[in-house]
């Protein structure tokens, strides 16, 4: 049967896929089909064929999966922000898992379960910071929210089920300060116009909020009153930051910070450390299952205090300053000179004298400390970005044999192409998702390495 555009077909669902779609087949042509749940029978139009896989929508389900829920959100189809919105929760888990599992199986030489998927108690506000663009709607006014899945159309969020509240009511006053002072919104495609974006960030733990006004010109309108309202309609604003970005990018943030009030940055606590977050400095979005995940981490790396360890991809030194008290010493390797600015000021706010923090590219700052400076370590934490590893950097660690490596990651797939190579040296010895980002298609992964024993006589 040729599966052709625009024609209708009623289709069994058979799996779900990496985002979280439904997959079926007509006579083994696979079928991607958004909104659909494996276990459902639906009838559907098909949108686009390629060579050897279509896309379809649904038009009615026929079959009800048991998994399915109430949509609770007006905007989740079109904002693309949550792709599993309409999934009870406990199967989202079972979803990333699933995930996890098949890419293993196809990938990895040895056999190897995946545990289950850590979940989040409360699945909802977990995120820590709301990056709003602002615009015009289609009758000229200002609004704020996200932009639509794949257009850079705004769509006005109300109630959004995984931002923090009071990040939205931070948005919401600006806006309509915006209005009452008639102040210009930035428009794209003539590069004119002040406010770009509103970025709140929270402390989850401290209630310690940050306010930072993304503009295209230096100089806003009524400034001093809009920060004075903020300031007495909203207590728990620590700071506000005026971020300068007056280039024609997607890029949100600008090089050029000015702070308005207060000193620039808000604190958070991660377990039992203090953690100092500044405009331009990266924070885990959820800080309740990062404490989760690093827990975890450093649990499953057995420490006993006499390790050299490495934070590779440091960030702004959370992983390693957890594991800092369980160890002898911490190196910790990370690009952006911001960000081990705040890891060596995080240090010093936790009292910590066994970390040293490094900025470099993890591919040429690792081989120095291996061959120059000759530190050897027995423990090695990485958190690449999405690309994974680079090449160096495995053999790298291949070469000095880490006794253990903790190997955490927000992309299955380049995880597993890395242990690929691992596997030669390195037992697979557990592979365990956590779920971050609750309601989306996104899975974290900590994944544990164990040095084979060496068979040579």
């Amino acid at each position: 049967m040729e599966i052709k555009k625009n024609e209708e077909y009623i289709v069994n669902i058979i799996d779900n896929g990496f985002e979280g779609e439904g997959i079926a087949q007509i006579n083994n042509f696979i079928i991607f089909i958004k909104g659909a749940i494996k276990g459902e029978k639906v009838r559907i139009l098909i949108l686009k064929v390629n060579s050897s896989y279509a896309f379809g929508k649904i038009l009615e389900i026929i079959k009800k999966s048991e998994y399915r829920c109430e949509e609770d959100c007006n905007s989740y189809k079109r904002c693309g922000g949550c792709d599993l919105r309409h999934i009870k929760y406990e199967n989202t888990l079972e979803i990333k898992r699933n995930l996890v599992q098949n890419l293993v199986n196809k990938t990895l030489t040895n056999e190897i379960k995946v545990n289950n998927t850590i979940g989040m108690e409360k699945p909802f506000n977990y995120r820590n910071k709301a990056q709003y663009p602002v615009g015009l709607n289609k009758e000229g006014e200002p609004i704020f929210g996200v932009f639509a899945n794949r257009t850079h159309d705004i769509i006005n969020t109300n109630n959004c089920k995984i931002q923090t509240k009071i990040s939205e009511e931070i948005a919401q006053y600006i806006i309509t300060f915006i209005k009452e002072n008639n102040i210009q919104v930035y428009n794209e495609k003539n590069n004119k116009g002040v406010f770009r974006h509103i970025i709140v960030k929270v402390g989850i733990r401290t209630n310690q909020v940050m306010c930072i006004l993304v503009v295209n010109e230096e100089n806003i309108k009524d400034e001093n009153k809009l920060i004075k309202g903020l300031k007495e309609e909203f207590t728990e604003i620590k700071t506000i930051v005026k971020n300068i970005n007056n280039k024609n990018t997607n890029v949100i943030l600008g090089n050029k910070n000015i702070i308005l009030y207060g000193d620039g940055y808000i604190e958070d606590k991660l377990g039992d450390y203090t953690f100092k977050i500044s405009t331009m400095s990266f924070y885990q979005i959820n800080p309740i299952q990062t404490e989760k995940l690093y827990s975890l981490a450093i649990k499953k790396a057995e420490l006993t205090g006499n390790e050299t360890i490495l934070d590779l991809y440091c960030g702004i030194g959370t992983i390693g300053i957890f594991a800092s008290k369980h160890v002898k010493q911490v190196y910790g390797i990370e690009i952006i000179p911001q960000a081990i600015e705040d890891a060596k000021e995080n240090a010093k706010i936790n009292n910590i004298k066994n970390a040293e923090f490094m900025v470099g590219d993890v591919e040429s700052t690792l081989s120095k400390l291996i061959n120059k400076r000759k530190i050897i370590p027995e423990i090695v934490f990485v958190d690449p970005p999405r690309k994974g590893l680079d090449n160096t950097t495995i053999q790298n660690l291949l070469k000095v044999e880490p006794k253990k490596i903790i190997y955490i990651s927000c992309n299955p797939a380049t995880l597993v192409r890395d242990l690929k190579i691992f596997e030669e040296k390195y037992e697979i010895k557990e592979i365990t998702p956590v779920d971050m980002f609750p309601w989306t298609k996104h899975c974290e992964v900590v994944t544990v390495l164990n040095l084979k024993q060496s068979t040579e006589i």
